[in-house]
């Protein structure tokens, strides 16, 4: 277990004349639509004035605070009185598809500790940075077979489904042991787990990946591989560390948070870099700028928006008490922009230190792929750019879609030429 950390008020930012007062003015609702895809909502705009907390209200009504100053988030993050669990009073529920899975445990994202460290320290030496690094040249072949194809297939192209989301969707499947021959399958109930437009179609995705993987599992079990699913297979599941069920609950979380993510921060990265050409040529001009320029667009798309806890006890924050079973939501598109961390957010800036983002989380639930997205994200963009000079959008930038704001934020299709 870890350390508890001291339970006395925590030190932010000085506290905002009484916006926090849910009965000061109707809440905003959350989550909403980005009207630019890189951009954080506009009707966000007066949360952003009354750091770092306020009140939003979420689909069914209710009131919960949303966390939006950078310096009181990474300290919530990192309290344990703020959970995980969905099982927990209160817990929020930004969706009623989210609503319909309360009654399913999530492993690693949806544990508090012991049980998450548990979990954890079965999965750390497969997402060390030595171990991502080790897969660069695997991430590169994967990276240039893809280019290859599309460039032989000649322009335009469909850049989600050529490149964006294959990239990651390979790499995890390689590194997990499941067969990328079964990538249509999983990468639809993917889609439709974090954006079916019912709760009944979410809950189906689910119990399919389920299904799936309690096949493969058991498949693995007569005819071992040589992936992650395997040696835990045969290290935790038969040494009875871990039982059937929460295996096939840890697979799906990796799986899905594998390639959805990355492949989302790709495409929105891709679109984002053609509407800033300045940036594009400095980056072009200057390759060494590239793992700062992914920490940046890590801050500045910030696609994750929107991470739940809920408070186990009263939690004393900028003269405001968050008392026990209040849901809590991290804005991280707009913690991410708090001025306070980083002078003039809304710029797309390679020259600033975007290092303490919170766009992969903080505390002990800080996304454990984080060192394999980096990896894979600098070696897309920079081969992207580099072999296709003249890569261009081959429609209207306002007539591409992108993604609702209550699912991960990304690009639902991106139309390119070169």
């Amino acid at each position: 277990m870890t350390e508890p950390i001291a339970t006395a008020p925590i030190a932010t930012e000085a506290a905002e004349p009484d916006t926090t007062d849910p009965g000061s003015a109707p809440p905003i609702p959350f989550p909403q639509d980005r009207s630019c895809p890189y951009h954080p909502p506009t009707p966000y705009a007066p949360l952003r004035d009354a750091r770092p907390l306020s009140r939003v209200s979420l689909y069914n009504g209710r009131s919960v605070w949303v966390v939006t100053g950078h310096a009181a988030a990474r300290a919530l993050l990192a309290d344990p009185r703020l959970s995980t669990d969905r099982g927990n009073d209160g817990f929020p529920m930004p969706t009623e598809r989210f609503a319909s899975l309360t009654n399913r445990r999530v492993a690693l994202l949806g544990v508090d500790d012991p049980e998450h460290n548990t979990q954890r320290r079965m999965l750390i030496p497969s997402f060390t940075l030595k171990r991502a690094t080790a897969l660069r040249p695997q991430i590169q072949q994967t990276v240039d077979r893809l280019l290859d194809a599309m460039i032989e297939q000649g322009p335009p192209a469909e850049l989600v489904s050529a490149f964006a989301l294959p990239v990651p969707s390979m790499v995890i499947c390689a590194l997990l042991g499941v067969p990328y021959a079964d990538h249509a399958f999983f990468e639809e109930q993917s889609r439709r787990l974090l954006r079916g437009p019912s709760a009944a179609e979410t809950e189906d995705a689910r119990d399919r990946l389920n299904d799936y993987f309690g096949t493969l599992i058991d498949r693995k079990r007569k005819d071992p591989g040589d992936g992650l699913l395997d040696e835990l297979i045969q290290q935790q599941l038969a040494e009875g560390a871990m039982d059937r069920d929460e295996l096939i609950s840890l697979a799906t979380v990796l799986l899905v948070a594998g390639h959805e993510t990355t492949a989302n921060m790709i495409s929105l990265g891709t679109f984002t870099l053609l509407q800033h050409p300045d940036q594009l040529t400095e980056l072009r001009a200057e390759d060494s700028l590239m793992p700062t320029a992914v920490e940046e667009l890590l801050r500045f798309l910030s696609i994750a928006d929107g991470m739940l806890r809920v408070a186990t006890d009263d939690i004393e924050l900028a003269g405001t008490t968050i008392r026990a079973a209040d849901g809590v939501v991290f804005s991280t598109s707009l913690i991410n922009r708090d001025t306070t961390a980083y002078p003039e957010p809304d710029a797309l800036d390679w020259h600033r230190s975007p290092r303490h983002h919170v766009a992969f989380g903080y505390g002990i639930h800080q996304c454990l792929g984080q060192n394999l997205a980096r990896a894979e994200m600098e070696i897309a963009l920079r081969t992207l750019f580099d072999r296709l000079p003249g890569l261009r959008l081959a429609a209207p930038a306002g007539d591409i879609p992108f993604k609702p704001g209550d699912t991960i934020q990304g690009m639902l299709e991106l139309p390119v030429a070169w």
